[in-house]
This record gives structure tokens, sequence and C-alpha cells, in this order.
């Protein structure tokens, strides 16, 4: 029988999922003060359950709450109590309310970390981002004692997460992050022990991964998302993606989540960066089958020995269902359709309707005013514009309210970027 988005899929773990539908890692920015989970983050999810996905993956949880993604995440840390607890055992239950299991994200935002958060972010190297605008501050190298507290920082996730009622973690080793920016020679310089050679430079990323596992324990899930490439020349190419794939596979990860880019070069958001894109070998006949990386996916496959999930411009069921026969994905991943319609998933599953390409229409205008400006400043400020439409549209979900698809990109992100302002000075003043 043809293996379609319809067929469920048990892991290692014992986790099943009911169909190969999964709502991928979208940030929330929907935290408290104090970095907690909130009424907000329990409806939000209780709608992308009703929506009929297999499976749930949180927005970045932080393991640090001075080295967020944004203001907005819920952070587990040493600091974290039963108020914590109990807000994240109430997002679970939302979350599994219709059957999906539900997997939360762990990170460490590193030198992503905005400058409003933390100016000095900790970083494998200092080594600052190719950014305009000014948003980050100069990262700073981390002492042996800091990463170690990385590792144990997985581990504490991974164990409150079990408690809580969540189903598994997902290491997050993409998107420039900062086990990301480890495993990127153009971002790790280091001469010890966790830099040089790919063995060191995966080093944070394995230490994670197993001591996630111990704290998890037996029948808890622990994946990895994993950048089939940075696109940037001398960073994490697809032939290093391929030698980590090799060491994950001794590890006994239930899946591996493929993706790619960073923020100086976009590419899980199927942008360009403001410099030109680097070994970017995805094919037209990957373009015209809708996923940015099904061409790296295929490889993958060839050496991983755990399924792989694929995210990242799937919209059509029949490219989906052709991924799953084609033995190029076991489980398809989408984020931004269900911003604007949560019962994208079930629409698929029945055949009513594929999803909907919102990110075709956005932009702040037209010609040079579009997202392909010529101008790095204009550039930067329609990936930041499209990004600041979702966050409201999830932000939106989370009040109860209908999204508003006819919200224009400038106006969203002047919203966005006041309310993250607000939101840092309430941060701040709750910070101990």
């Amino acid at each position: 029988m043809p293996v379609t988005i319809n067929a469920p899929l048990t892991l290692s773990s014992g986790l099943t999922f009911p169909n190969r539908l999964v709502k991928a890692a979208m940030t929330e920015g929907l935290a408290d003060s104090r970095n907690r989970p909130t009424e907000e983050h329990v409806t939000l999810y209780r709608r992308w359950a009703e929506g009929g996905a297999g499976g749930l993956l949180t927005g970045n949880v932080q393991i640090d709450r001075h080295h967020l993604e944004r203001v907005g995440n819920v952070v587990i840390d040493a600091k974290s109590g039963e108020d914590e607890l109990d807000g994240l055992s109430r997002w679970a239950e939302a979350a599994k309310s219709h059957g999906a299991a539900f997997i939360m994200q762990v990170s460490h935002a590193g030198r992503q970390t905005p400058k409003l958060v933390n100016p000095r972010p900790a970083a494998p190297s200092p080594v600052a981002l190719g950014l305009p605008g000014g948003q980050f501050g100069e990262p700073r190298a981390m002492t042996a004692d800091e990463i170690r507290a990385v590792v144990e920082g997985f581990g504490r996730a991974a164990r409150v997460g079990r408690k809580a009622g969540f189903d598994g973690i997902q290491v997050h080793a993409a998107h420039g992050y900062l086990l990301s920016s480890f495993l990127s020679p153009l971002a790790n310089r280091r001469e010890d022990d966790w830099g040089g050679p790919l063995e060191n430079r995966a080093r944070l990323l394995v230490d994670s991964v197993r001591e996630a596992k111990v704290q998890g324990g037996p029948g808890f899930s622990v994946s990895v998302k994993l950048n089939s490439a940075d696109f940037q020349k001398g960073g994490f190419s697809h032939a290093d993606c391929l030698a980590v794939i090799d060491i994950l596979n001794g590890l006994g990860v239930d899946f591996v989540e493929i993706s790619g880019g960073n923020y100086e070069q976009p590419a899980m958001m199927d942008m360009e960066g403001l410099e030109p894109s680097f070994e970017d070998s995805r094919r037209s006949s990957t373009r015209e089958r809708e996923a940015y990386f099904l061409s790296y996916a295929k490889s993958v496959q060839e050496r991983a020995t755990m399924p792989l999930m694929v995210t990242g411009g799937f919209r059509t069921r029949s490219a989906m269902d052709a991924a799953l026969e084609g033995h190029e994905a076991d489980l398809v991943g989408l984020g931004r359709p269900l911003c604007v319609d949560p019962a994208t998933p079930a629409k698929l599953l029945s055949g009513e309707a594929d999803a909907t390409k919102w990110e075709a229409e956005l932009r702040i205008g037209p010609g040079i005013f579009g997202p392909n400006s010529p101008i790095k400043l204009i550039k930067a400020l329609n990936g930041f514009g499209a990004q600041g439409w979702y966050y409201e549209q999830i932000r939106l979900l989370g009040d109860g309210k209908p999204t508003n698809p006819r919200l224009g990109v400038l106006k969203a992100f002047m919203a966005h970027q006041k309310k993250e302002t607000e939101s840092a000075k309430e941060w701040r003043a709750a910070m101990p």
C-alpha cells in the first residue's frame, strides 16, 4: 500500500504519530514577563490540536533566560519552579487533547539573542552576525563551564518536560542558534575541545542529546533539528550534515528534522540573504515539488537510520504524499499555513483543500520595496516584516480571535516591534 499523510508512524521510543503531518516549531512569543506559559499558550495549542495534525512541536523553549530568541519565550532553567510546571502541564494537556503527539523544541539562542535581551550574548567565538539594523550585540566566547551548563540545561528540559506531560523534546541544532553555531566553522573558531574538526564542533550537540536521553528516561522521545546546510561560504556544509547524521545514528535519536539556513541566510523561510547563497543546490525540480530541502533530504535518508521530518514549503497533498512514497521524508512539517488557518491539517487529510501559500503575497510594497529589493535594508525589512505578520496571526489565535489575512506587512511589523519593546521593558523589570 502507498504511504500517505494519513498513515500512522511509531518511533523507536514507542511514541506514535496518528498521521504524518506535524505542526512545525514556530516561536509564539506568548510567555509572561517571567517566561512562564500563559493562558494564550493553552488556547493557541488547543486550536492547533483541533486542526488534526499527528504531532505538534512547540516554538523555542529556552534553557537560559539571558539568551532568548525573543522576550516572550518560555524558559526552563535552574530558577524554574512549580509555577512553571503547572503552566507546562496545562499547555501539554491542551496540545494532546485531540490525540496528537506533543514535543517541546528546546534551544539556546546564542549569538542570535536580540540586543534588547542581552547586548553581549554567549557564543562559541566572538563572531558577530552580518546583519544591518543593530538588533544584535557583539557576542563573546563561552567558557568551558558555560558550555557544560548548556548540556545540563538540555537535560533539565527533558526531565521537566516529561514530568509536565510532554511526549519528548527536540534538540534545536539548526537556524544559527547556539548548537548550530557550534557546528559552523564560520561561527566557531575555537581551538579547544569544542572547535576545529567536525567531531569537536559536534560535541555540544552530542553531549546535549545524551544528557536529554538520560534525563528523559525510557519511552521519552529525543529528536534533533539539523540544518542540511547553512548556505554560507565557510559555514556548515551538506557534507558536514551527512557526517553529523552518521554520529546521530549511534545515539538512539527518535527522528531528525531537516531544515536549513540562519538569520543571515534565511533559507528556512524561502528567502534570500543579504549575500549570495553558497552551495544552494536546491534543484528546480525540488522547487516545482514545493519543499525547499527535498534535494538534501534524499541524501540524508540514504545515511539516516532514524525517520526523517522535512519542513519548509510543502503546500499540496500530492507533493506531501509523493515525498513520503519516494522515501524522501517520513514526516511532513507544516508551519506558516497554520498561523492563518489552524484547520489546514484536517483539510489536507480529508482531501478538502491544500495549504495556502500566504508568504507569496507578503511584501512591504511593489518593485524595489519588495523582498528581492537591491537595497539591503529594505530586503531585510521585508523579511522581518513577514515574520511580524505571522507573529500577529499567532497572537490573534492565542487570544481566541479570528486571524486577519488582510493585515498589512508594514503595519504588522510596526505593531510587532512595539509589542516586543514593551514586553522587553516588562521582562527587564521582572528579572531578579
